[in-house]
């Protein structure tokens, strides 16, 4: 056989070819048939010029080139198109066991811009029956279930008394639903020819209708199989239509999820992070000191709500001391910072900060079933034990890579345990869940900066930058305690972070920094560069599946959220070395306390604040004052605040899950409903505070992966542009 290849010839030069196939006696079409066309040759490998029956006979010995192949369509036709002139042979295939594996082959010639046509006629003489006879069972019964008379369907083929290849289908139009009293269509299997019965499903048609058998046959090469169509039209039984009243409205329900077991840990972060909440510590300082004592002798914090928080207070009280004259109220305010954020910040030993009514309740807001308890759960089901040590998944996969290292256990007095080799128990069993990105939106929302002005101006120094001094009026009388406050945070300035020392750790944890003179020429030995645009891509996949997840119709994928949430694991865990353990927490407490300074009232009387905005937090109106007087951003100050809640939440749940492990959708299912209002606030305040919106379904790669430093400068230069 000739191996050359064929060329193809001017379109003028071609022809077509048109193929039927179908059954001889009742005229249904062959769907999905297999026609291969082949290009003839002699034995010496010349092109054929007509059809003889010798190679008709001896086709498959004779030389022949495989030209095409296609399938029959709806129809039982398939048209090839540009055919070379010349002798073709087609063959009909993939029709077993319609034709009892007989190979059929037909010889055309075509000749150059003609039409041919050529038909393959099949003697299946296919029939099916339908009849109907009464049930064992009575007719008539209360509920809905599906009553009536059995359907019986006889399927013959002709010369064909074997089960076939593939299965066979009834399906019938028009029939009638009781239950739902609307037209339904059913589908049951037949395995091979002969009579089938089908209890009560056809009882109820309103009208006459149809009853078609498709057999699909699948051949052996994986090709798709022949199906033909028969159909048998009956009688239907007619029935007196019901009236119908009252509400009769459909209703659809959201995609069904089930629990996980760490439900227990992002209700755990979310009910830590409000217990760290600004309100939350201003109640607490209240409780502390502004209490009266009432009866002699009896302490306020004997009688406060913050049992835990005060306890430690009093343990911290008499450890920490300050080397400078006068600042005793700065020291206790100091220490009863520390004390609260540390209690609150550690939530996995008992007492277990768990709330049953409001975590039920915002579950069931979420549409997230509730498994029992949570903190048997937690307990139970999610925490893993280590060497008698429990702990969180993630930190077991951690433990485990370090066998050789020892446990030090020192019960009550931890502090004694960092002084030996090995793991600390208390952080690898209660790591404290407290993110720095709250200190990173913090900061770029001029906390720290109005902090800074304020000292400048207690000590007498004018400001650098601007002619007439805007604090110029800021006379803090010594008759109020805001002023030693003031000379206490003075005095410790050379105790506290460093917003240099603060930016390097926002490019160790996020890849993300500040920008300003103080804080120029940085040079990181190990940024997470690749962070802002993984969690930026994982907040536009979580809007996406959130308009999925609001339609009632659709199934919303999270295989994406769970893809996302991976990579965003792994970078964070990339960053959790160094100054991870204690930095953070240090920024938070400096943080709230110059929070807790500024929302005293002594500051109303020379910062200009608006009154008629109700600011979620006493603090904020004086930091958006100080940023008009200075003509800073105007972008407001709640932005950032939301920006720093809302992400700490987030990545906390991100950071100390077990996402790595984690090859099922429902956990990710789970997440984004669960963190659904922080991650929708976190997108809103983002596109608020840096004019990116990263709710929109395309954006480009450059925008997404923009440090929000640099768009907060764009912006502010486009802001003094205006003239605003």
């Amino acid at each position: 056989m000739s191996t050359r290849k064929l060329t193809r010839t001017a379109a003028a030069q071609l022809g077509t070819v048109q193929v039927t196939v179908r059954d001889t006696a009742s005229g249904i079409p062959l769907v999905g048939a297999a026609i291969r066309l082949y290009r003839g040759y002699d034995s010496g490998g010349v092109a054929l010029t007509t059809c003889g029956d010798a190679q008709l006979v001896n086709w498959d010995q004779s030389p022949h080139q495989e030209w095409a192949t296609g399938f029959t369509g709806p129809t039982g036709k398939i048209t090839f198109s540009n055919v070379v002139p010349g002798v073709h042979f087609i063959m009909l295939d993939n029709v077993t066991p319609f034709i009892d594996n007989t190979l059929l082959v037909q010889c055309i010639k075509v000749t150059e811009g003609s039409l041919h046509a050529i038909g393959f006629e099949l003697g299946i003489d296919p029939v099916v029956a339908l009849s109907f006879e009464p049930p064992a069972q009575a007719t008539t019964r209360t509920d809905d279930a599906f009553v009536g008379n059995r359907a019986i369907v006889d399927v013959t083929f002709h010369g064909m008394d074997k089960a076939m290849a593939g299965d066979v289908v009834l399906e019938v139009d028009e029939a009638w639903l009781p239950r739902a009293g609307q037209s339904w269509s059913c589908g049951q299997l037949i395995r091979k020819p002969g009579r089938h019965r089908f209890d009560g499903q056809l009882v109820f048609a309103r009208r006459p209708g149809q009853v078609i058998v498709t057999p699909g046959l699948t051949a052996e090469e994986a090709l798709a199989g022949a199906t033909l169509a028969l159909s048998a039209v009956f009688d239907a039984e007619e029935r007196m239509p019901q009236p119908i009243s009252g509400n009769i409205g459909v209703s659809l329900s959201r995609s069904e999820t089930e629990a996980t077991p760490d439900l227990a840990l992002w209700t755990l972060i979310r009910n830590s992070t409000e217990a760290l909440s600004f309100n939350n510590y201003m109640d607490f300082l209240d409780q502390l000191f502004c209490t009266p004592s009432g009866d002699a002798g009896v302490a306020p914090f004997e009688r406060a709500r913050f049992p835990a928080k005060n306890a430690a207070f009093q343990a911290l009280k008499s450890r920490r001391a300050l080397p400078f004259t006068d600042a005793e109220a700065y020291r206790v305010l100091k220490a009863a910072t520390e004390a609260f954020v540390m209690v609150n910040c550690g939530v996995l030993r008992p007492p277990f900060a768990f709330d049953p009514v409001n975590d039920s309740a915002y579950l069931d807001r979420r549409d997230i079933p509730a498994s029992g308890s949570l903190e048997d759960t937690l307990v139970n089901d999610y925490l893993q034990s280590v060497d008698g040590t429990s702990m969180l998944p993630y930190l077991s996969v951690i433990r485990r890579k370090l066998p050789d290292v020892p446990i030090i256990v020192r019960d009550g007095q931890e502090h004694e345990a960092e002084l030996c080799f090995g793991i600390i128990q208390e952080r690898l069993a209660n790591p404290c869940l407290i993110e720095l990105i709250w200190s990173y939106w913090q900061e770029e929302g001029m906390l720290v900066q109005t902090m800074n002005v304020i000292t400048q101006r207690f000590q007498n120094l004018r400001s650098p930058t601007m002619i007439n001094d805007p604090l110029a009026n800021t006379e803090i009388d010594m008759l109020r305690p805001l002023n030693n406050l003031l000379w206490g945070y003075t005095q410790d300035e050379q105790h506290r972070l460093t917003v240099v020392r603060r930016n390097y750790e926002y490019d160790h944890h996020y890849g993300v920094r500040l920008d300003g003179k103080a804080v120029r020429n940085l040079r990181p030995a190990d940024s997470r560069s690749k962070f802002l645009e993984a969690f930026n891509h994982l907040l536009r996949l979580l809007t996406s599946f959130y308009k999925q997840d609001d339609d009632t119709t659709v199934k919303a994928d999270a295989f994406p959220i769970l893809n996302a949430l991976k990579e965003v694991h792994l970078i964070l865990s990339q960053g959790a070395h160094n100054q991870y353990g204690d930095l953070p927490s240090t920024a938070r407490i400096e943080m709230l306390m110059q929070q807790w300074l500024l929302a005293r009232p002594e500051f109303r009387e020379f910062l200009p604040t608006r009154v008629m905005v109700a600011y979620p937090e006493p603090w904020m109106d004086r930091v958006d004052a100080m940023k008009k007087v200075q003509t800073w951003s105007d972008t407001s100050v709640m932005h950032f605040r939301n920006l720093a809640i809302f992400g700490e939440q987030l990545l906390l749940s991100i950071r100390f899950g077990h996402w790595s492990d984690v090859y099922e959708a429902t956990q990710a299912f789970n997440w984004a409903r669960f963190w659904r209002p922080q991650a929708q606030g976190y997108i809103h305040a983002y596109r608020a505070a840096t004019g990116v919106d990263l709710s929109l379904d395309s954006v480009s790669p450059g925008e997404e992966a923009t440090l929000p430093s640099v768009l907060l400068r764009q912006r502010l230069a486009q802001q003094q542009r205006s003239g605003v």
